[in-house]
């Protein structure tokens, strides 16, 4: 079940909210009695990024960017795009992507 909680309660135990979300699920944040926020504790480090990304205005709009040209003919087919990323760089180089990655879930805070 969902908890709802006033900001004020919310700012004086924290960490009891942090700790509660983790087992029982998120908590919605009031302010005047209104719905201000929602804390949610991620289960892994993917669904962090997803969350992320999901509300990034700067990744919404690039997405849709790209749907838009995939729309008017002008995307790549799978098997095309992995080909292209495979030419360009060296298996080397993809495992130091790799760990940057880890690096850029770490900061994803700052996309936004």
């Amino acid at each position: 079940m969902m908890k709802i909680a006033a900001l004020a309660d919310v700012k004086a135990h924290l960490s009891a909210y942090v700790d509660a979300g983790e087992s029982e699920g998120p908590a919605i944040i009031t302010r005047n009695g209104r719905a201000a926020a929602v804390l949610l504790a991620p289960k892994n480090d993917d669904d962090l990024e997803g969350l992320m990304l999901a509300h990034s205005r700067r990744f919404q709009a690039l997405l849709a960017k790209s749907r838009r040209s995939i729309k008017a003919g002008k995307g790549v087919s799978h098997d095309e795009f992995w080909k292209n990323v495979a030419a360009r760089r060296p298996l080397k180089r993809l495992r130091k992507s790799g760990r940057n990655l880890i690096r850029l879930r770490k900061s994803l805070l700052i996309f936004r």
